[in-house]
């Protein structure tokens, strides 16, 4: 099982305006390392040095393992390498629930853009990325639901190659629930034309493995 946000509380302490302005410069950053050719090199070395130097003042460079120490699940979302605003790995998908997402369901309906880090075919969004996406809009979707859980099964259908730089639309809804198992499922649209569709099997834990998985609060959030 992989894990589908379980839908507790942000950290305000963590997902601060300054730390998600810093966010976003580090994306630029990482955008323009991606882009960027035909650099003399002594300007790369040079950035690359100040680079470093400013994760020194952050606290230091991780040479090995997750790099901090372990924590509360209450600050996933800002975290989240899809929609996290203080994750410089999130392309910022922006997501707001709606009455009408999909079919007539109520859900969730997201939209962002995909940009050079996220290249899989020439000029188009890997089908990794598209899939790792699918896997946090529907968990958000589930839990906009009142039915969070953890994924169990995830099937994607690549129609048609997604672009890069394009303003995509995600939209996700619960389709039903059966006991603990929640089916849920969603599109991604660039525009007019419907590019990939996903369903996912997503399962409700235990209060008891809930709390293992996610801390103290997760059974009440469960």
């Amino acid at each position: 099982m992989s894990e589908a946000a379980p839908g507790l509380p942000d950290s305000p302490a963590f997902a601060t305006p300054e730390r998600a302005r810093l966010a976003e410069a580090v994306r630029s950053l990482i955008d323009a390392v991606m882009t960027t050719e035909g650099d003399d090199p002594a300007v790369l070395l040079e950035v690359a040095a100040g680079a470093e130097e400013l994760a020194e003042r952050l606290g230091g460079r991780r040479e090995a393992g997750a790099g901090y120490r372990p924590r509360s699940h209450n600050d996933y979302l800002p975290r989240s390498p899809v929609v996290g605003d203080a994750s410089p790995l999130a392309p910022r998908i922006e997501w707001d629930t709606s009455d009408d997402a999909l079919d007539g369901k109520p859900g969730i309906e997201a939209h962002g853009t995909f940009g050079a880090p996220y290249e899989g075919p020439p000029g188009h969004v890997h089908g990794g990325m598209i899939a790792l996406a699918f896997d946090e809009i529907l968990g958000i979707a589930n839990i906009a639901g009142n039915h969070p859980g953890m994924t169990a099964r995830l099937t994607i259908h690549y129609r048609k190659p997604t672009p890069l730089f394009h303003d995509l639309q995600f939209r996700a809804v619960v389709d039903r629930v059966e006991g603990r198992r929640i089916m849920s499922r969603a599109e991604l649209w660039d525009g007019d034309t419907l590019t990939a569709q996903a369903e996912g099997i997503f399962v409700r834990p235990l209060p008891q493995r809930a709390v293992e998985i996610f801390g103290p609060d997760a059974a009440e959030a469960l």
